[in-house]
């Protein structure tokens, strides 16, 4: 599940609703949007960050990495 969660982020980003320096939803929010667990959506915002897809900061949110390579994913 957190698979199809982070392709939608991808897919987000890509077709440009979250362009670079956006701040995305909290995890609790996606996940009670997408009626998934915290933890789920935590692991795909994980990934997507250690990738440079997203860049989490500490007390301000977590956003869309300003330059974002989504690489051969989409």
């Amino acid at each position: 599940m957190y698979l199809q969660i982070t392709e939608q982020i991808r897919h987000r980003i890509a077709v440009g609703d979250w362009p670079p320096g956006t701040e995305i939803p909290s995890i609790r929010a996606l996940a009670a949007a997408t009626r998934v667990s915290v933890i789920t959506v935590k692991r795909a915002y994980m990934d997507l960050e250690k990738e440079g897809v997203l860049v989490t900061r500490q007390g301000r949110g977590t956003f869309v990495a300003e330059e974002v390579n989504l690489g051969a994913s989409l």
